[in-house]
C-alpha cells in the first residue's frame, strides 16, 4: 500500500482491477452432466471428467473477454483442485484468459457462497476487486449483501440439481 492507502505492486504500481469469474455456469455449460449427479448418490467423479466436454457460453465467454481487456482476471470456481489440469486446457481451448485459477481444496466441503466469499476476502487483501460474475443465486446474494460488486450471470437456467451440488454437498 501506499500511504494514500492505494494497494500498488513492489515497484509502486498500481496493479489493474480484478474481474472474478465462476467457471460452471458462466463460461462452461453444465448441463450435459447433470445426469451424473441426478443418481443416489452422485457420481462425482463422471461429473468432473465430463468437464472437458463442457460446451461454451457464449455470452459469458463475451462478458470475459471484454472485462479481461481491462481487469486481470481471477477465475473462482467450486471445482475441486484436482480437476485443475482439466479447467485450464478447457479454458484455453475456449481462447479465454487461464489468468489465476482459484479452486476448492479437494476435501472442503463447505458451500460455495462459504468458500467463495473466504476466497474474496482473501483476494482483497492485496488486490482491488472491481466485479465478480457468479451464477449461483446463493452466492450472488451472500456476495451482493457484503457489498461485492457482482453480476448475476443468468444465462443458463439454473438447476436445482446444480443447487444441491453447490450449497447443500459443497461439492462443485
Amino acid at each position: 500500500m501506499d500511504e494514500a492507502g492505494q494497494m500498488v505492486d513492489a515497484t509502486g504500481v498500481m496493479p489493474r482491477p480484478v474481474a472474478v469469474i465462476d467457471v460452471d455456469g458462466v463460461v462452461a455449460d453444465v448441463r450435459h452432466r447433470l445426469g451424473f449427479l441426478r443418481q443416489r448418490p452422485g457420481d462425482w467423479d463422471a461429473f468432473f471428467a465430463a468437464a472437458t466436454a463442457d460446451p461454451p457460453l457464449p455470452q459469458g465467454v463475451d462478458l470475459v473477454l471484454g472485462l479481461a481487456a481491462e481487469h486481470d482476471v481471477v477465475w473462482l470456481t467450486g471445482r475441486p483442485e484436482r480437476s485443475r489440469a482439466d479447467t485450464e486446457q478447457w479454458l484455453v481451448a475456449q481462447g479465454l484468459p487461464v489468468g489465476t485459477l482459484r479452486m476448492r481444496p479437494d476435501e472442503d466441503r463447505r458451500s460455495a457462497r462459504v468458500f467463495k466469499r473466504a476466497e474474496l476476502r482473501r483476494l482483497a487483501r492485496t488486490r482491488r476487486v472491481a466485479v465478480v460474475v457468479d451464477d449461483d443465486p446463493a452466492v450472488v446474494t451472500l456476495l451482493q449483501d457484503d457489498g461485492w460488486p457482482v453480476l448475476h450471470a443468468d444465462w443458463l437456467p439454473y438447476e436445482n440439481t446444480l443447487r444441491n451440488a453447490q450449497e447443500v454437498e459443497g461439492r462443485t
